[in-house]
């Protein structure tokens, strides 16, 4: 079982990184104009283009929460601060940034079904999706795996 949770450990944050960094989603308008955001650069371009407010949020919930998330499971993990009262806090943090880990998966894929249906433009999803989407997976195996404690 160590085996699997190191794999993991291991594989989640980087899936995260390649989720953050590469396109989430293809765009092609006309046919002929496309673009390839990765979930980087939307939030950047929130910001600059006057909606602070919805890129703080997206990054938020899209890159803060899901990065101390897989820091608070891999010190579960690893049984960092067993028997204190960061323990208390790890129990408790968790599994409430679990519950919001998967929402930006689904707004990527609201904004695609949008875009399909409205016949303005086709949108395709991109490997940043994937990778991000696997990395929310793998959080939640390994949070769900029996926990080692310390008597």
């Amino acid at each position: 079982m160590i085996w699997v949770k190191a794999a993991l450990l291991v594989t989640a944050p980087l899936l995260l990184a390649l989720g953050i960094v590469l396109p989430l989603v293809r765009f092609e308008t006309l046919y002929v104009f496309s673009d390839n955001p990765s979930l980087l650069e939307i939030v950047v371009s929130l910001w600059d283009e006057g909606n602070p407010a919805l890129g703080v949020l997206v990054a938020l919930l899209s890159i803060v929460f899901p990065v101390v998330k897989m820091t608070g499971i891999a010190a579960e993990a690893i049984g960092a601060g067993q028997g204190s009262s960061s323990q208390v806090l790890l129990d408790r943090l968790v599994p409430l940034l679990s519950r919001w880990s998967m929402m930006d998966v689904l707004l990527v894929a609201l904004v695609i079904f949008a875009a399909k249906t409205s016949g303005l433009a086709q949108a395709f999803t991109q490997p940043g999706l994937w990778f991000y989407a696997g990395s929310s997976i793998l959080a939640g195996v390994l949070h769900g795996l029996p926990k080692r404690r310390v008597a």
